[in-house]
């Protein structure tokens, strides 16, 4: 389903998502198209995108064709989800020690939605640091 979401194909291009949107917060999913990992995460934020479209924008990126980010944001994940705002990259707490980024398929719509919520709320107030609503740690599987 990653061809219903818009994709950025040079690094130009992503940084100008990020540079240009002021009011909304810019969600980039990177990955590949073909990953089964990103397909799931892409039918999240494909459907999701229209219910959050007053407060976030999706936008996906493969890492093959722009490889620029994969050091610089540590790249190393086949489904990697980061936020953006105001020329900002917004970390947030997900109880998994990696406060850069989603590197797992969300695949509950509400949680997501709550997660970018949370993120333009924190990121409005001139937070750099969110906690998600829900913990994502390991600690209450077993």
């Amino acid at each position: 389903m990653a061809y219903l979401l818009p994709h950025l194909d040079s690094g130009w291009a992503v940084d100008q998502a990020i540079l240009n949107e002021e009011e909304r917060v810019v969600v980039i999913r990177f990955g590949h198209d073909w990953d089964p990992t990103c397909m799931e995460m892409d039918e999240v934020l494909m459907q999701i995108s229209e219910t959050v479209q007053n407060f976030a924008v999706v936008y996906c990126v493969d890492i093959t064709q722009v490889p620029d980010f994969s050091t610089m944001y540590e790249l190393y994940d086949p489904c990697t989800v980061m936020f953006f705002f105001r020329n900002k990259h917004i970390m947030i707490d997900l109880g998994t020690g990696n406060n850069n980024k989603i590197n797992w398929a969300l695949t509950n719509h509400q949680e997501l939605i709550d997660i970018i919520e949370t993120v333009y709320k924190g990121a409005r107030k001139g937070r750099g640091l969110v906690v998600s609503p829900k913990d994502y740690s390991t600690k209450y599987r077993y």
